[in-house]
């Protein structure tokens, strides 16, 4: 534990920092596996532009490296096309 008043503080505002890190995580992890499912073309449409938006939010904060989000994007983007038959990678 600290000595002093200064690294107390220090542990309190870490302390949440990472629960709002970890709930931005996890909403994105929740709003991915909700991709999967078995939704209309419409409905996976508007999905995923909100998760474009938190992915981009993320990794804006630096929750997630950006490199990180551009990846999960393409890689959405690829599984959506592929769903609705709109493919361009075999």
């Amino acid at each position: 534990m600290p000595q002093h008043k200064s690294p107390a503080k220090r542990m309190k505002t870490d302390a949440k920092r990472q629960a709002r890190n970890n709930y931005v995580k996890k909403t994105l992890k929740t709003m991915s596996k909700q991709m999967l499912a078995d939704l209309p073309v419409e409905q996976r449409q508007d999905l995923l532009s909100k998760l474009y938006a938190q992915l981009d939010k993320a990794a804006k904060k630096g929750i997630i490296h950006p490199r990180t989000a551009s990846r999960r994007k393409s890689r959405l983007a690829d599984y959506v096309n592929k769903v609705n038959g709109l493919s361009t990678k075999d």
